[in-house]
């Protein structure tokens, strides 16, 4: 055992009070490095540049779509159904009127889109346990931008740990989100690649 593991071993079975802990423990975390505990595995990398853009895109079709208002968030720590998945989505924006919780984090419930930007170090969480746990939790819309690939892939229509729906294309053709809560066309001529 390490010692992280023996810290969670001593804090008991709330996956939350868990999840609490290991995001003290990790702190101060250095500028630029995003950090995030994926069914209770810790994982940190930095923002590439190519990464940092398609993210800084994908907010400003937010913006231009529905106002400097719009409630979106980037790399805010939200937690997700499941064992100790405490994601900081690149990009989820969130219904109207959605409130944080008592705590001061906003609650999975409230999502109605997300957007991870692949990248090399954490590649396998954003095809992996991250569909299932964003289908989980009922998020309507989840895209994943690959730098690595050149290719984004839209999932929708989620139902129990799964999306039934997907379309896969390659950056330049826009991302029609027109028949999705989301409601706007996502352009990615201008994503770039790693």
């Amino acid at each position: 055992m390490t010692a992280v593991d023996d810290r969670i071993e001593m804090a008991g079975t709330s996956d939350e009070r868990t999840l609490d802990m290991m995001f003290e423990w990790l702190e101060p975390t250095p500028e630029g490095i995003r950090v995030e505990i994926v069914e209770g595995n810790i994982f940190t990398s930095p923002q590439p540049d190519a990464h940092w853009q398609i993210i800084r895109r994908i907010v400003r079709a937010m913006e231009d779509e529905f106002g400097m208002g719009v409630q979106v968030t980037s790399d805010v720590r939200i937690d997700f159904p499941g064992h100790l998945n405490g994601f900081a989505p690149d990009v989820a924006k969130l219904c109207d009127g959605a409130e944080k919780d008592e705590k001061g984090r906003w609650r999975y419930q409230d999502i109605e889109f997300v957007a991870e930007v692949v990248s090399k170090n954490t590649a396998a969480n954003d095809y992996g346990p991250k569909p299932a746990t964003y289908a989980t939790a009922g998020v309507p819309v989840y895209l994943i931008a690959d730098p690595c690939t050149g290719k984004w892939h839209l999932h929708t229509l989620p139902k129990d740990d799964g999306y039934h729906g997907l379309v896969t294309f390659d950056f330049g053709y826009p991302v029609d989100l027109t028949a999705t809560v989301v409601g706007l066309t996502l352009e990615t001529d201008d994503f770039p690649r790693d």
